[in-house]
């Protein structure tokens, strides 16, 4: 009851579904065998007309709630009116209270003013001056960094330079030594060198956290006339993140590129020239995971490209993340999927996601409830609602800025991945839930973080220092850690029942209901998790699990919940054997 409902699922999976998943574009012999593992349809069951009437029934009864808890004669509404502003829909306040959904917000026009100005402004400078994207990209990118954060746009350039300069120096030194080892060791020049980008990559972190208001007067008393142009954005290290992965993904692509190619030599005793390598591969236009490993030229990994990369206007404030051989394979190759179609059904979805927002921003207020802490005499159902629909509004929150940055990049020719591809109320698991959630960060874990340290061979340790890492990159505070540490504390059982439990029940006429048991249990585990590091807090979440289990009426609640949570999984499983008769398997 306060998780999933065929409503939510249907509606987002609509929404949230990458365009490029169409059947049009899998390949034919693939999609025959996602289509043959597919099982019949079970929506015209008598189970399932039963599941309906519980949904219908379930999901009125929980917009009903959040409605009654957000109403100006509720006892706790004295508390956060105050976090209310003037809303536009009949006269309604509108819950504007989280920060960062209010930046987009408010300055969605001046946004929309910016995009198209880049995107008219391209058209003029490759015209009049010159037809080099990257070129615009950097000069264009530049100037709103500047206009962004004034001139605290030196010290994210200082970082850009040495970060630059660390790569550089031990592919130098590693070219420079045929024993390419460090005093005749174990390590090799490039794996000390991508050691040590880690180490100041996230040591920036820590260090724009600590220092990131000193001002440069108190440096050198000469700069002080740098601390009166601070630009638009002062806190310009909350963005900074986004630049770290790009830094860290230019550097890690050109290392693997210089170790591909002296694989190659060693394997080929004909001269080979170093730098220049063609891309002849058609599928590189159409498979986004062969355009991360492209076999770039290797002087497309040069200083200006690295700038034009990482200051790329569309996706430079919040992404989505596209690795730098794949957005420098675009820039010089137009994707064939990207159609005029394709660009409308995008901002026709997008419209539609934020209308959607609004409406519930103007009947729920859960937001400014849970950052005031007013819950006082609520039901563990209330309290439950409260955290349900702030989850729902950090995914859209989330949600609108990554569309509205990737509709600019698919507009200006770039394709970045879709960062989210379902709905956070349709998931059942943990190990699917991060790969659909915030996507594009996810496949830059598993290409940079997961895999080189081992991937499955070691699935629990390696997704210890993923979620670690994921922590300390959103935030460098202690709950954050503790919400990444219940995580994987979290995957440990869906990870033991894939490996030991699944061979042995996955032919069992049962299976299906013996999933839907242990997906329940994930729910569970996930949204405590999530209340916990997003939403309730601490306290917030003591109280709702306390309520839950001592007090009739709280076990009442869960055991109800936890009904309609296994009725929702069934919803789940179905949709996703929907999508198999279709030829489309997410993986997620």
């Amino acid at each position: 009851m306060n998780h999933v409902s065929f409503f939510f699922s249907d509606l987002f999976v609509l929404l949230s579904a990458d365009s490029r998943l169409s059947p049009s574009i899998v390949q034919s012999v693939k999609k025959q065998k996602i289509i043959a593992t597919s099982t019949p349809s079970r929506w015209n069951t008598l189970e399932f007309k039963f599941y309906y009437l519980v949904v219908v029934v379930a999901v009125s009864y929980m917009f009903a709630t959040a409605i009654k808890i957000s109403r100006a004669d509720n006892q706790n509404y004295i508390y956060y009116q105050n976090l209310l502003s003037d809303g536009w829909i009949f006269g309604r306040k509108v819950d504007n209270s989280d920060s960062q959904y209010r930046f987009f917000r408010d300055n969605f026009w001046l946004l929309s003013i910016l995009a198209v100005s880049h995107l008219c402004l391209r058209i003029v400078f490759q015209f009049f001056i010159s037809t080099r994207r990257n070129l615009y990209d950097l000069v264009f990118g530049s100037l709103v960094m500047i206009a962004l954060y004034g001139c605290n746009f030196l010290k994210i350039f200082v970082h850009l330079l040495i970060n630059y300069f660390i790569g550089r120096l031990f592919i130098y030194l590693d070219n420079k030594n045929d024993s390419n080892k460090i005093f005749n060791s174990t390590f090799t020049y490039k794996s000390v060198g991508i050691l040590i980008l880690w180490i100041y990559g996230i040591s920036t972190l820590f260090v724009n956290d600590k220092f990131r208001s000193v001002r440069f007067g108190s440096m050198l008393s000469f700069l002080s006339p740098l601390d009166s142009f601070k630009g638009i954005i002062e806190r310009w290290d909350v963005f900074f993140n986004f630049v770290l992965l790009k830094m860290l993904s230019f550097n890690l692509d050109y290392y693997n590129r210089m170790t591909e190619i002296n694989n190659n030599l060693k394997l080929n005793t004909s001269k080979i020239d170093k730098s220049r390598i063609e891309i002849e591969n058609p599928e590189l236009l159409t498979n986004e995971r062969l355009r991360t490993n492209a076999p770039l030229d290797l002087s497309q990994y040069s200083f200006s490209n690295y700038l034009s990369y990482v200051l790329y206007t569309p996706l430079f404030i919040a992404g989505p993340i596209i690795t730098f051989n794949d957005f420098t394979y675009q820039s010089f190759h137009r994707l064939p999927t990207l159609n005029l179609k394709f660009v409308i059904r995008y901002a026709i979805r997008f419209v539609f996601c934020i209308l959607t927002m609004e409406l519930i921003l103007h009947y729920i207020y859960v937001v400014a409830i849970a950052k005031r802490k007013a819950w006082i005499n609520d039901t563990p159902f209330e309290i439950s609602m409260i955290g349900f629909f702030n989850l729902n509004i950090i995914w859209l929150k989330l949600l609108m800025p990554w569309r509205f940055f990737r509709l600019w990049a698919l507009l200006d020719g770039i394709d970045p991945p879709e960062n989210m591809l379902r709905c956070v109320c349709n998931n059942y698991s943990a190990l699917a839930f991060w790969r659909a959630w915030h996507r594009s960060f996810n496949k830059w874990i598993l290409r940079y973080i997961y895999i080189p340290l081992g991937g499955s061979k070691s699935r629990i340790l390696t997704s210890l220092a993923v979620f670690t890492f994921v922590a300390i990159w959103h935030d460098i505070q202690l709950r954050l850690l503790f919400w990444g540490w219940m995580i994987v504390l979290f995957l440990i059982p869906e990870i033991l029942c894939n490996v030991y439990l699944k061979p042995l029940i996955q032919n069992h006429r049962w299976y299906r209901f013996i999933c839907g048991i242990g997906a329940v249990v994930n729910i569970w585990l996930m949204m405590i998790a999530n209340l916990f590091g997003f939403c309730l807090g601490n306290e917030g979440t003591k109280k709702l699990l306390s309520d839950m289990f001592t007090s009739i009426y709280g076990v009442q609640f869960t055991i109800i919940s936890t009904i309609c949570l296994f009725i929702a999984v069934q919803v789940m499983f179905e949709l996703r054997e929907h999508e198999k008769r279709h030829g489309v398997d997410v993986k997620c």
